[in-house]
């Protein structure tokens, strides 16, 4: 499944990288890491000033958080892969940087840690700093889910990350 996860990983981005776009950063694509629930690599390509895909690929300590505990997870170890479309809201906080609110939805699959593979609705809602001289951003989320397979129930990520634009 894992290999199934990374070949599915390489193709979306590359059928997303030919895509023309004018971003609200210089630079459309961003890579970096991100930190939390789950912990890995963050991706974010922009597909117009104020749109952009936001991918994730890492791994929880947490492991199932439903089959039987409650929500407190089983501790084992468990692949995390997410792709989000989120908007964003530049002129919400006004400052003389840049402090985007950003929301949007999307989806996630986890395998291994008691998950047989688990699929989850996401809803996003999060802030960031884009320097204006520094092609990075800084951004924290908060990301309610729902599971939807092999069992339901409610979810919640968080993260802060950091990401440099190429």
């Amino acid at each position: 499944m894992k290999y199934q996860l990374m070949c599915f990983t390489i193709l979306v981005i590359h059928l997303l990288l030919p895509i023309d776009v004018s971003t609200a950063q210089e630079r459309n694509f961003g890579l970096g890491v991100i930190v939390g629930e789950p912990t890995g690599i963050s991706a974010k390509l922009w597909t117009s000033p104020g749109n952009a895909f936001d991918f994730g690929l890492g791994w929880s300590i947490a492991g199932n958080r439903w089959e039987n505990n409650e929500g407190q997870g089983n501790g084992e170890s468990r692949m995390h892969f997410h792709m989000d479309y989120l908007w964003h809201a530049f002129n919400a906080i006004k400052s003389e940087e840049r402090f985007p609110l950003h929301y949007g939805f999307g989806g996630r699959v986890n395998t291994g840690g008691g998950y047989n593979t688990s699929v989850a609705v996401r809803g996003v809602i999060g802030i960031g700093w884009m320097p204006r001289e520094t092609p990075i951003d800084i951004f924290v989320e908060l990301v309610p889910g729902l599971q939807v397979s092999p069992s339901t129930g409610f979810v919640i990520d968080a993260g802060l990350g950091a990401r440099y634009y190429f």
